[in-house]
């Protein structure tokens, strides 16, 4: 057996790859700097960066029209005849189903259905410019028309008159509604170009994936029942504001009985059939060389069975309706529907941004390119102001769509571009084509779409095994966003997680408990010795006392309880993990190295360190700036306690030292998940 696996084992060498070994000595900070001479660059002045800031040359300018028009970047190394053929297929594809899903989603906007298909033509064509994504296809998103739905009801409601606002004046209930969405998705195309003007892209690392999670659960559920009235065909007012969501679902039960048999029976079947032929896509996807288009092909049956059977008539099913030919000409937006909006708009900005933004960076990593969180800012806000002006509303990327586009083949933008054609032949030529379709059919293709979104709840079990404050956001940002609202659930799902930011921060104080009930624990020791109801052994301490010894609560001195462990005048150091005499008891800690990973860090609570350090866990610190260092040298960072001789050069390094001053680690059973000898943080 041993020989075999000899064997194996050489035969694995001779056909893998080169392999190469590295001996050096290991260096922590100070040995490194004994060793090398540190060769120091000049530090510029303020005076330079200023210079340098406005500095102005044909090598910048260039730079600079390449960041703004990243199209320019890849279009010159466009490969014609090996991408071209991917785009088309892929650009059809994705414009079919973007046809379907604009009118589905705009029913989320409580908009007449064909200004969906402005919303899949006018921002993808902005994005083909100014977009640093190859992959996502730009358009109508769910949560984001929702969003908007909510504005649009609280502004002109189904049921009464409209908000008092200026410019509402002799237009009809449809005709202000677009005026508002219209605003809204202007107003939040503002604050994106704003934020990417100034940079400020980083926003969305305050989104966690978990909030983002939560959040858009939740919104899948807000989708879920604003689509039940389709679904049943019941007429049911839209309703926003905190518990709407109560509210509409009380007002569907109450009309219950008041469902159309003939638009459950169609949602029904489609919802069906769309889920089995989409489970299969994905089973066979890799055999497949174009996913089945599953629905836009039930869309069409849909139609052509509602025509020859006349079921808006027979039936008083709800259908899609007149759709006009052509674009309809621009509009300003309003300014007081600004003013009324402006708290709802700034987060339809961030979400909008964040969805997309993670999106496109799944797909950057897998097709191994670039892409610029500040410019995709730009990009969205350019699309939505523009797409804006032409009526359409805000825009995002719907993970459906863009995986249809991905999938397909879709190497570039071309391919969006070519699927807003689609759109566009659909809207100047053949959408009266789709004039009989029941509403009760795109809401089916929404519900259906909204698997992935509601199958996140089995996220819940595993993020309360791994990490508690995770979960704990997770539930409070889904909860709040399905009771108070999709906006209001936002800014709570922010306001815990940071809450359970300090809360961790706060947390890491135990180990000061720790420091504190050791010092308590020897300063009992110390008392106990110097009564004599304690004595020491060359084997250990001895109870000389007959009566039971309790723990004294002794609250004097209370700042000494902080000072680092000093074992002198005793005959003995103390192991911390091993049994104390007279019932002393201390918390254990199975840990006696910590090693930090400074590559990102900027900034150092030299409080923890001091506590960690105390209760005798070894800290170390690799891949430190060097300029951070300097720093900390020239602040008299270092003292008895914190040396220099913590900071390593590598990883590596601070585990072999770590491993060479602790050798029984290789030993230690690494089954055991209980033992934890040494952590990194990365």
């Amino acid at each position: 057996g041993s020989t075999s696996s000899e064997g194996s084992r050489g035969e694995m060498q001779r056909v893998g790859a080169k392999q190469y070994l590295v001996a050096r000595a290991l260096y922590s900070e100070d040995s490194f700097a004994e060793e090398h001479e540190k060769v120091c660059r000049p530090h510029k002045t303020t005076l330079d960066h200023v210079k340098q800031y406005f500095k102005c040359d044909a090598k910048r300018a260039k730079n600079t029209a390449l960041s703004l028009l990243p199209i320019v970047g890849w279009i010159k190394i466009y490969r014609i005849k090996e991408w071209l053929l991917n785009d088309i297929v892929s650009g059809v594809s994705t414009g079919l189903v973007a046809v379907l899903q604009g009118l589905a989603y705009c029913l989320l906007a409580s908009l007449p259905p064909w200004y969906g298909l402005f919303s899949a033509f006018f921002p993808v064509v902005i994005y083909f410019f100014f977009g640093t994504s190859r992959h996502i296809s730009v358009g109508p998103f769910p949560v984001l028309c929702l969003m908007i739905g909510s504005v649009v009801t609280r502004l002109v409601p189904d049921e009464g008159p409209p908000v008092n606002i200026t410019g509402f004046e002799g237009l009809t209930r449809d005709e202000q509604r677009v005026l508002v969405a219209s605003s809204v998705t202007f107003l939040t195309g503002i604050m994106q170009l704003a934020m990417g003007v100034l940079q400020v892209g980083f926003v969305v690392m305050y989104l966690s994936d978990t909030l983002v999670s939560g959040f858009t659960t939740a919104a899948a559920i807000h989708i879920l029942v604003s689509q039940l009235k389709f679904v049943l065909g019941l007429q049911v007012p839209g309703i926003s504001g905190p518990l709407a969501i109560i509210y509409t679902l009380e007002i569907i039960f109450a009309k219950i009985t008041s469902t159309n048999v003939c638009d459950v029976v169609i949602a029904l079947v489609i919802m069906v059939v769309v889920f089995i032929v989409k489970e299969l896509n994905d089973r066979f996807k890799s055999k497949l060389p174009v996913p089945i288009p599953i629905e836009v092909i039930m869309t069409v049956i849909a139609c052509g069975v509602s025509y020859a059977f006349d079921f808006r008539v027979k039936y008083g099913i709800d259908v899609v309706g007149y759709i006009p030919q052509g674009y309809e000409s621009p509009i300003a937006p309003n300014l007081h529907i600004f003013k009324e909006t402006a708290v709802e708009a700034f987060p339809m900005a961030i979400v909008g941004f964040a969805v997309a933004f993670s999106v496109a960076k799944v797909y950057s990593v897998k097709h191994d390119y670039t892409i610029d969180g500040n410019q995709e800012l730009i990009a969205f806000g350019i699309s939505n102001i523009f797409g804006a002006s032409f009526k359409s509303f805000a825009a995002s990327t719907a993970l459906s769509r863009s995986a249809v586009q991905e999938s397909t083949g879709g190497k570039t933008q071309i391919a969006g571009v070519l699927s807003a054609l689609i759109v566009m032949i659909v809207t100047l030529a053949i959408g009266f084509l789709l004039d009989p379709l029941p509403k009760s059919v795109l809401g089916a293709v929404v519900i259906v779409n909204l698997k992935g979104m509601l199958m996140q709840v089995r996220e819940i079990p595993y993020l309360w095994r791994r990490d508690k404050p995770d979960c704990v956001v997770w539930l409070g940002t889904c909860i709040a966003s399905i009771l108070l609202g999709l906006d209001l659930g936002l800014a709570v799902g922010l306001g815990v997680e940071l809450i359970s930011v300090i809360l961790r921060t706060q947390w890491t104080e135990n180990k000061t408990h720790l420091l504190r009930k050791r010092n308590k624990a020897l300063r009992m020791i110390r008392k106990l010795l110097k009564k004599g109801d304690l004595q020491w052994t060359s084997v250990s301490f001895l109870n000389t006392s007959f009566q039971p010894i309790t723990e004294s609560e002794d609250e004097s001195n209370m700042e000494e309880l902080d000072m680092s462990i000093d074992f002198k005048d005793l005959p003995v150091s103390i192991d911390w993990n091993a049994d104390l005499p007279a019932n002393i008891s201390v918390p254990k800690l199975d840990l006696h190295s910590l090693i930090l990973d400074f590559a990102a860090v900027s900034f150092l609570d030299i409080s923890m360190l001091k506590e960690l350090i105390r209760i005798e866990v070894d800290v170390y610190i690799v891949a430190c700036d060097p300029y951070i260092l300097e720093k900390l040298h020239d602040c008299c960072f270092f003292d008895d306690e914190i040396k220099p001789s913590i900071f390593f050069l590598t990883l590596h390094d601070a585990m072999v030292h770590v491993l060479e001053k602790h050798p029984e680690c290789e030993d230690k059973n690494t089954q055991d998940d209980t033992v934890k000898p040494l952590i990194v943080f990365r």
